[in-house]
């Protein structure tokens, strides 16, 4: 090969590409008894954490545009688990907010993240100190991603 740094074995780009395609495939098992994507359940994860959020805050928050959120959050209201209402402030900003069965999909949802973490674990894999030492690193990482593609400098 004329390039070593060509090779895809040699790139960093490709591990974190690999990472989030196995991540989101490991968890579709645990998804499928919510009836949730992927999406769907990080939507719901920032919903959980604050009710009644605008569109705009949710989309920024989840790093996707109002064009992705749309049907995302249109599946969701069709499944019983958000409302989308107009701002009593602005007739333009839409807000969303969790419905009583949306509320009740929390208790539902709880071990999710420590299912994946003991399949993540489990026959040798990764200890649970090692991976919380990971999240310092990746936000880091997250955030000069986020300068060095100007989504520092957007408004929240």
């Amino acid at each position: 090969m004329a390039y070593e740094q060509l090779k895809l074995s040699n790139q960093l780009c490709f591990r974190f590409y690999t990472i989030s395609r196995l991540i989101t495939k490991s968890y579709t098992p645990l998804l499928e008894r919510l009836d949730l994507t992927y999406p769907q359940y990080l939507t719901m994860l920032v919903l959980w954490e604050k009710d009644h959020q605008p569109v705009n805050t949710i989309g920024h928050r989840l790093g996707l545009r109002t064009n992705t959120m749309t049907p995302l959050l249109r599946r969701l209201e069709e499944n019983g688990y958000i409302m989308r209402m107009g701002s009593n402030n602005d007739h333009r900003k839409i807000i969303v907010s969790l419905t009583e069965k949306g509320v009740r999909l929390q208790e539902r949802a709880k071990t999710i993240p420590e299912d994946l973490v003991n399949k993540i674990t489990e026959n040798g894999g990764f200890n649970l100190s090692e991976l919380n030492n990971m999240f310092g690193s990746l936000d880091t990482m997250i955030d000069r991603l986020r300068y060095v593609t100007g989504e520092a400098n957007e408004v929240e």
